[in-house]
């Protein structure tokens, strides 16, 4: 049983009646809607909803009950959905490897209450944020990763997940390539940041690549992560203008505080079910 809120998420062929369908269903069980939003695909003509929603007099909520109860309406209009219980607190694990901008800002924000969620574990294949992570009281697993033996590596890493009961997989600065198979598994739990240069500056020392070039803007992706190196569905983008007179290292630090933001804030609206995936793009109630 549940005395708190939860969180409807769907998708489907726009119909006429669908928010009348779901307000309905709602207001029938005394429940009140908190917040709620929509948005119709017209090219593709797909519609797509988020829905807050509370028990208004304080009684106990079967959420197993719930679920059935609205299936029926679910299948009239084709959707894909979830009803998520938000008396269960999203766990995450986040991977790093020796560059710590994005962990650090990640643990910030979870001691703040901003994230949304809990860091459960914390993955590496370098040892070098141990010492960081013991002081913060989380569990650190030293992953190292050889060529011959990556899947065993990712292998560990999603034994992690599942020990630790986490949903979503954070690859912050994570400097290795997941493999199409773990990728597989990961659908739509693994989000990735990269600066944005890619794929212009490739290879090592971007942001030096890009000094050379005379770029005026920089700017940094997260993503979900696919077989498709770095071009999974876009969850958020941000940029910084820079100019002449900032050096490499200049670029580098203004790169690391875009990533920083960019990364926490998609990690922020996947577990307050924000993002919805349509293809390979991605449908952001922010």
């Amino acid at each position: 049983m549940n005395h708190g809120r939860f969180i409807l998420t769907l998708q489907c062929p726009d119909a006429v009646g669908i928010v009348a369908a779901v307000a309905g269903f709602l207001a029938e069980r005394a429940f009140s809607i908190e917040e709620s939003d929509q948005f119709h695909d017209l090219p593709h003509d797909f519609f797509f909803m988020r829905t807050a929603f509370a028990k208004r007099n304080g009684g106990a909520v079967d959420v197993a009950e719930l679920r059935a109860a609205f299936a029926p309406i679910a299948q009239r209009f084709a959707m894909e959905w979830r009803i998520h219980d938000l008396a269960e607190r999203p766990r995450i694990v986040v991977a790093v490897s020796k560059i710590g901008h994005c962990l650090y800002d990640l643990m910030h924000r979870e001691q703040t209450g901003w994230l949304g969620g809990e860091i459960a574990a914390i993955v590496s294949n370098h040892p070098d944020m141990e010492p960081f992570a013991r002081w913060r009281d989380k569990p650190y697993h030293h992953i190292p990763v050889a060529p011959a033996a990556k899947a065993d590596a990712e292998a560990r890493m999603l034994a992690v997940m599942e020990e630790a009961g986490a949903e979503l997989l954070v690859l912050a600065r994570y400097m290795q390539v997941l493999t199409p198979q773990t990728c597989a598994k990961l659908a739509g739990r693994c989000i990735n940041i990269h600066h944005s240069f890619l794929p212009s500056f490739k290879g090592a020392e971007p942001y030096s690549q890009a000094h050379a070039r005379g770029v005026k803007i920089i700017g940094a992706t997260a993503h979900y992560v696919t077989p498709d190196l770095d071009e999974g569905p876009i969850i958020e983008q941000a940029v910084s203008r820079v100019a002449h007179h900032h050096a490499p290292k200049d670029l580098v630090e203004i790169g690391r505080d875009v990533e920083s933001q960019v990364l926490a804030r998609a990690v922020r609206w996947h577990l307050e079910r924000r993002v919805v995936i349509t293809g390979n793009k991605t449908v952001v109630f922010a």
